[in-house]
């Protein structure tokens, strides 16, 4: 019988966190297939709304299916409400999707994070049951193990946002050099009350180039 929780660990490291202000998210950019290095520039952070990301690990299509499916919905939930869809909803309507697939499972393992009316959230999503809960700090991936170390060794919840980018960013390269899985440049996203910031950061710590859309 497959594990099916180690398929989902496999071959990434995502981390979120919450600083005095904002959400920050990071990954890194390799994409394996077994042993082979399947692509350098690979994308494992998708907006979800103008102030929600997603981080992803697992299977590529199913991932990229989900963002497909929570985009559209909160399009849908804006256009009928008048509103956008708070975090905790959009982590909600993740989870009971899984939830409702869990003997069809898609193999992915997921952070949404953002900010809303209640300030910036985390939450972690389960691949099998769907379950969502909310976190401070969070990793995920097969490299999340040697993140945690630097994570919890490091992190203060009154973090300003340079602080915690360089907190992400360090847990990141910290998995980076254990996990061969990991590797290459990091993507990093910082959303706020008045941004969602993408970021792209050299595992070799070459100047970053930033990308804002409002």
């Amino acid at each position: 019988m497959v594990d099916i929780s180690q398929q989902v660990m496999t071959g990434t490291t995502t981390v979120g966190l919450i600083f005095d202000g904002g959400v920050v998210l990071a990954t890194e950019m390799r994409a394996t297939m077994g042993n082979m290095i399947a692509s350098k520039r690979a994308k494992k952070i998708y907006q979800i709304t103008p102030r929600i990301g997603l981080t992803t690990a697992g299977g590529v299509g199913d991932a990229q299916q989900l963002v497909r499916i929570l985009q559209v919905e909160c399009n849908l939930f804006e256009m009928r409400r008048g509103k956008t869809m708070s975090v905790g909803a959009a982590s909600t309507l993740l989870s009971n999707y899984l939830n409702q697939n869990r003997y069809y499972p898609y193999y992915v393992q997921l952070l949404m994070g953002g900010f809303d009316d209640e300030g910036p959230s985390v939450y972690s999503v389960d691949a099998m049951g769907g379950a969502t809960r909310e976190e401070d700090i969070v990793a995920t991936g097969s490299g999340s193990p040697f993140a945690y170390g630097v994570l919890e060794d490091q992190y203060r919840a009154d973090m300003k946002e340079d602080e915690a980018k360089d907190l992400a960013v360090r847990a990141v390269r910290s998995a980076m050099r254990r996990d061969s899985a990991s590797g290459e440049d990091i993507m990093v996203v910082v959303i706020t009350k008045d941004k969602y910031e993408e970021h792209i950061e050299s595992g070799l710590q070459r100047p970053s180039a930033a990308r804002s859309t409002s």
